[in-house]
């Protein structure tokens, strides 16, 4: 049944996709200062899944992918994490209730890709579909050379893994909860996302506010 519904939504997203001109939404400045201390947001960092429907601020949004994958040496375009010979392979995509976005680490902006509230379809878990945001982890193989696919996965996933631990530290500093996942139908969220063949998504993770 769940294979089925995700069915009707890649179609009718390929449809609604048509017809829908990729918008571009500047974000509001990070927060670069201020928040809990390093060490104390360390202490605080867990997985949690338990969520209520309750969107993130703009504001949050921006600082949480700034934290997530932004830029933070402006002269050289380096980003908030490594990258292995500095490939800069990795996307991020966050699916709230608007839709599904293109994070613009350059410009700090959202570029909009679907129209439609597609949480449902970042997990297999319940919680996916009611927390604030889930970010999906992208890499594009294509930068990473003439490596085989094995060695470009796991690459991607060590990039996934010092993004995850960003946005753990940033939740655990901003009140926030979040939960880094494996179960995902990958594929199917490609296709939803419009993903060449190149790029392949990794991980997800979910952000948002607990019920306790």
């Amino acid at each position: 049944m769940r294979t089925f519904k995700l069915v009707l939504v890649i179609i009718g997203i390929l449809i609604l996709n048509q017809s829908i001109a990729q918008e571009i939404i500047k974000l509001p400045e990070p927060n670069k200062t201020g928040g809990k201390p390093l060490m104390q947001a360390m202490n605080e960092r867990q997985s949690s899944r338990e969520y209520i429907d309750k969107e993130l601020t703009q504001q949050q949004i921006s600082d949480l992918l700034w934290a997530a994958y932004g830029i933070n040496r402006a002269e050289t375009g380096k980003h908030t994490i490594p990258t292995s010979r500095n490939i800069q392979d990795m996307e991020i995509y966050i699916a709230t209730k608007d839709g599904a976005f293109l994070y613009l680490p350059k410009d700090n902006a959202l570029q909009k890709i679907v129209a439609i509230d597609i949480r449902e379809a970042t997990g297999k878990q319940d919680f996916v579909k009611v927390a604030g945001a889930n970010l999906i982890y992208v890499s594009d193989f294509s930068k990473a050379g003439n490596a085989s696919d094995e060695i470009k996965t796991m690459t991607a996933a060590t990039h996934c893994g010092f993004i995850g631990q960003n946005v753990y530290l940033y939740c655990a500093s901003e009140g926030l909860i979040s939960v880094f996942r494996a179960m995902v139908e990958k594929e199917e969220l490609a296709k939803i996302l419009n993903l060449s063949e190149n790029k392949h998504v990794i991980y997800c993770q979910t952000v948002g506010y607990s019920k306790k």
